[in-house]
């Protein structure tokens, strides 16, 4: 009679132990799936994240852009006074703009 009375207490004291293998062992046995699915999450781009890629390079692509219009546009103003070296720039500051208009992302 001793054995069914052990037998409760030996139980209780296995089954934290069985617990903690059960949800070590599914962390396991998903591990797999959860890196596979993590790695075709970074390989793949959503057309929302295409979406603001391609925005992203349009405005970065008109920041420079307008940035070379208005360099052009004072190196120009400073030519007109008589400044050789304004005109040089000037006519580097158009080139720069019709390669930027030549390379345009849209």
């Amino acid at each position: 009679m001793k054995i069914p009375a052990l037998f409760p207490a030996l139980a209780l004291g296995i089954l934290p132990l069985v617990s903690g293998c059960i949800s070590t062992a599914t962390k396991v046995v998903t591990a797999p799936v959860r890196v596979t699915s993590k790695a075709v999450d970074m390989a793949t781009t959503s057309q929302s994240e295409a979406d603001e890629n391609r925005g992203r390079r349009m405005r970065e692509h008109e920041e420079k852009l307008g940035k070379a219009q208005r360099s052009y546009e004072k190196h120009m103003r400073e030519c007109d006074q008589g400044d050789d070296r304004a005109c040089l720039k000037a006519r580097d500051d158009n080139a720069d703009i019709q390669h930027l208009r030549a390379s345009s992302p849209y």
